[in-house]
């Protein structure tokens, strides 16, 4: 199985850090493989040095021109270029049969949203988890609740999203289909 985690290119605090390179090494000592965003700063870097470091497999997924900003990771198990964020976003679903979200800023909740939505839509059939690092992901979540109560999204896009605080309740959840946390 790989996992396509998406999570912030900025470092943030301490503890973001020290779930990021949990998750990673998790993955990796599980025998699972890593598909990210391909960059080696803020907790992108952390989660695949984490994961490398464990002995497992992490595909980066990165856009031409933040390459040429030297954003990449020169040390994963293969970087995939590509010409533009909506490449990076399909590619990365493509290698992936399940995805996480890390704590982020807009271009992680662009990346989640987008696969929830591609979820909804029946474009795939994926497990889609949130791994929520001291309530990081509560604003969003109260958000999404509001928009199923509004009638704006459907009961499913709150239900099939699974909530997890440990990179073993997401592991665990993964495997055996079933919603682990909330």
């Amino acid at each position: 199985m790989r996992i396509a985690v998406f999570l912030g290119s900025s470092p943030g605090p301490d503890h973001h850090r020290a779930a990021a390179a949990g998750l990673g090494r998790a993955i990796a000592e599980a025998g699972h493989g890593l598909v990210y965003g391909g960059a080696h700063v803020g907790l992108m870097g952390v989660l695949a040095d984490a994961a490398l470091a464990a002995g497992g497999e992490v595909v980066g997924v990165l856009p031409q021109n933040l390459v040429e900003r030297e954003v990449g990771h020169s040390g994963l198990t293969r970087l995939e270029l590509v010409g533009s964020m909506h490449e990076r976003k399909a590619r990365m679903a493509d290698l992936a049969d399940a995805f996480v979200a890390l704590p982020g800023g807009t271009g992680t909740l662009d990346e989640l949203i987008e696969i929830m939505t591609w979820s909804q839509l029946g474009l795939h059939h994926k497990p889609v988890a949130l791994y929520d690092v001291d309530e990081f992901w509560g604003p969003f979540l109260a958000l999404l609740d509001h928009m199923v109560a509004s009638g704006y999204a459907p009961a499913s896009a709150r239900t099939k999203l699974r909530v997890v605080t440990s990179p073993t309740d997401l592991l665990a959840g993964l495997v055996t289909g079933t919603p682990t946390g909330s």
